[in-house]
């Protein structure tokens, strides 16, 4: 979808709109979990382009999963490979993941990361620069199994 397709605005509950009551916490996701077709593969091409290092490894009936970790950050993701699974691609307008983001830091970083995956044959959308409803810019990728990633840079 091209950029001037979108539209986007900043939503804000009502203004002394009561909250739902709930326990405290939960101030960060702890990590994403993804099905793969071949975990082998998959902790391979994170490693490789984005830098993950496998921190554990589980076995369960009816398959495996690989925990991969970015070092120093918070990135956590669980790649999993089903023994009953498909061989069917992912699609973000299916049910469940649509697609996972990364944050950059900079608009450096954005087009730094986005070289970076061009120099190693990933193929990537162009930068795509947002003024409004806040300047932001991002740029999406696939991993080995169609999953839509995207790095993303939000200018405030």
């Amino acid at each position: 979808m091209e950029p001037d397709q979108i539209s986007m605005e900043l939503v804000q509950a009502p203004a002394g709109a009561p909250l739902p009551e709930t326990p405290p916490g939960l101030g960060a996701v702890h990590h994403v979990g993804i099905t793969v077709t071949d975990l082998e593969r998959s902790v391979r091409w994170y490693a490789e382009h984005l830098g993950m290092v496998q921190w554990m490894k589980e076995t369960f009936p009816g398959g495996r999963t690989a925990g991969i970790m970015r070092p120093g950050t918070q990135i956590h993701l669980g790649l999993t490979q089903h023994d009953a699974g498909t061989d069917e691609a992912f699609a973000p307008h299916r049910t469940g993941l649509d697609h996972l983001t990364f944050a950059a830091s900079t608009r450096e970083e954005l087009h730094a990361w986005r070289a970076h995956l061009m120099a190693r044959g990933v193929k990537c959308s162009d930068v795509r620069e947002y003024a409004a409803p806040l300047p932001f810019a991002l740029f999406t990728f696939n991993d080995p199994d169609g999953v839509a990633l995207e790095i993303f840079h939000l200018a405030v």
